[in-house]
């Protein structure tokens, strides 16, 4: 059996604030993940994965900057990418998960990027959570080449 393999982008804003999906699923505490989801057959490579997964999600159109962050263990990788987004309408997703039966809720979270908002949100996975609460510390989530084409 193969890897599962996922692609998630870590999306700024024109705004410098942060987009995260919500969730609320039966017998948990709310938390909320990266966009993003599994790569498929389809993709040319994780970060085309990536931007589709950011348009099924909130039909939004991410420009990726970098990647940040490979989270791997025996059953899956999850590659995160730093990304940029200026438009995007929650209420246009198409991902399959949002009409399957006993998903739970879904929201879009817009954070602005500070660790207390970060920690508030509860962000899953923990191991990421931590790498982004450090990044964010350090002034480095600014995409190196915001503004330029």
């Amino acid at each position: 059996m193969s890897k599962k393999h996922r692609a998630r982008a870590v999306l700024l804003t024109p705004g410098d604030t942060l987009l995260l999906i919500g969730r609320v699923r039966p017998g948990l505490d709310p938390y909320s993940v990266v966009v993003g989801g599994g790569v498929e057959e389809g993709d040319a490579d994780p970060e085309a994965a990536a931007v589709r997964e950011v348009y099924e999600e909130i039909h939004g159109r991410a420009k990726i900057v970098r990647h940040l962050y490979a989270l791997e263990d025996e059953k899956e990788r999850q590659d995160f990418y730093l990304a940029t987004v200026a438009e995007w309408s929650f209420d246009d997703k198409s991902g399959p998960e949002f009409t399957q039966e006993g998903r739970g809720e879904y929201t879009l979270l817009e954070l602005p990027l500070t660790v207390a908002a970060i920690d508030a949100a509860n962000l899953m996975p923990p191991e990421f959570a931590a790498v982004l609460r450090g990044l964010v510390e350090r002034d480095e989530l600014v995409p190196v080449a915001q503004g330029a084409e």
